[in-house]
């Protein structure tokens, strides 16, 4: 083994798993009464779980691209579906390739397709949903590769085919879940064990079947949890959640029992305690209560998702309050894995308090470059970059939003969530806000800087 080999021998293995569009009420540990994922509430009766976690955008594409390059959408162009990773792009697996690991990457991909209007200058349609996605848009998994651009449109719930490291077809027999797994463990016994390895196995449910508007679990589950109670967020007489949820947690309760036999393996073999097992979604759900698709909307539904960390430097069946964002897998996993933190938009969550996350600077923010064609004039480069909303949390504070002046906000108030107060302070707490730049319990921002607060929830 060369010097690098020699230091990652002792760094963790990693291995994430990734379901799509699952809302973490779903999970016992996020406080599901039936019994949907018992074995990750075991994981994170042992490791740390995050109860305000939320995806950097409700939708597919742009929140995985945020997951493998740990940026923004608006930085790497990928802000909106059928945008592939730009090439060159630095991600996960070329970081983690970098400190001497194996890489892998079995289930739905979603960035390597190019289609639509928009697309970034010099790009050309290039389309893959149905098709092999070739090793330069795979985001620099070079060990092992069983996947697909579109897992919806090469598979349904029980058949289907994905496409491996050399673009030949592997049939998927059973229920997709299952099948998947299969692969995933296949691989997992494949890796070279002189050297760590990540693992990124991502699952296409419980999203719903896009020809069906329906979510679509083993044959029979669903009747275990026919006895569910209505999240509170979904109104009793809108969306499809009434004939959707039961199918929707038979969906979550399978992954939840892939998961263990991905962990039951990895047990079997004597690499669990070296492991950093990582349980996440892209995003939330809204069953259509709040627009004609599933998420999309600036709602907790939408935003919300599960994370549970359990493995070397997350034990101890802690609790975080802290906000995360799925930008933060990136430099979390680089750092466990022995490299700097990168210093990109998330930050390492072993950081335990969420009041560290670096305020950018404006010399720090990206520069204005041509790069996507789209209707706006800072995305093509031809004006300045409006001031982003930022996000952050404080002590007793959900999220807290920089917006644009008074007066555009008056025109533009936001709908509070059922069972929610108004988004709208006091007149008194916010003169005590604006007066300290700080929650109104006192202490610092978040960023370290005033900043104007107007959306303000419990």
């Amino acid at each position: 083994m060369d010097e690098r080999d020699q230091r990652a021998v002792t760094r963790p293995n990693i291995l994430v798993v990734l379901s799509d569009q699952q809302r973490p009420d779903s999970c016992g540990v996020f406080g599901q009464r039936l019994a949907v994922t018992p074995r990750l509430d075991r994981l994170a009766a042992d490791g740390v779980a995050f109860d305000n976690a939320f995806t950097i955008q409700p939708v597919c594409g742009p929140a995985r691209a945020a997951i493998q390059t740990g940026s923004y959408p608006t930085t790497t162009g990928c802000w909106r579906n059928g945008i592939a990773l730009p090439p060159g792009q630095a991600t996960l697996a070329d970081r983690i390739d970098d400190l001497g690991y194996q890489t892998g990457y079995v289930g739905k991909w979603h960035l390597a397709s190019d289609r639509g209007a928009a697309l970034p200058i010099g790009r050309s349609p290039a389309r893959f949903e149905r098709r092999p996605v070739p090793p330069e848009r795979r985001g620099g998994y070079r060990d092992c590769w069983v996947a697909a651009d579109a897992l919806e449109h090469t598979s349904g719930a029980v058949s289907g085919h994905v496409f491996d490291e050399h673009g030949q077809r592997v049939e998927l027999s059973g229920y997709r879940v299952d099948a998947l797994t299969d692969i995933a463990i296949d691989r997992l016994g494949r890796f070279d064990t002189d050297r760590p390895f990540l693992l990124f196995v991502s699952f296409l449910e419980p999203h719903h079947q896009n020809n069906r508007f329906r979510a679509v679990g083993p044959e029979g589950w669903a009747a275990r949890f026919s006895d569910f109670d209505r999240p509170e967020d979904l109104p009793a007489w809108r969306g499809d959640w009434r004939w959707n949820y039961a199918e929707y947690l038979a969906c979550c309760a399978s992954i939840d029992t892939n998961l263990g036999r991905m962990v039951d393996h990895l047990e079997r073999s004597g690499r669990l305690d070296d492991t950093l097992v990582v349980f996440s979604s892209d995003h939330g759900n809204h069953f259509r209560t709040r627009n004609l698709e599933y998420k999309r909307s600036p709602h907790d539904a939408s935003l919300r998702i599960p994370l549970v960390l359990r493995g070397p430097g997350f034990r101890g069946g802690q609790r975080r309050q802290d906000m995360a964002t799925s930008l933060d897998l990136l430099p979390t996993l680089v750092v466990a894995a022995g490299g700097d933190d990168p210093c990109l938009d998330g930050r390492p969550l072993q950081l335990a308090n969420e009041r560290t996350r670096r305020r950018i600077r404006p010399d720090q923010r990206v520069p204005d470059r041509p790069g996507t064609a789209h209707s706006k004039p800072h995305l093509r480069g031809q004006g300045p970059r409006p001031e982003p909303a930022r996000w952050t949390s404080t002590p007793g504070i959900r999220c807290v939003r920089r917006l644009p002046p008074v007066r555009q906000r008056q025109r533009s108030a936001p709908t509070p969530e059922p069972g929610e107060r108004s988004g709208y302070v006091r007149a008194a707490q916010r003169a005590a806000v604006q007066a300290r730049g700080t929650d109104p319990r006192g202490g610092g921002s978040s960023t370290g800087h005033p900043c104007p607060l107007t959306e303000l929830h419990r």
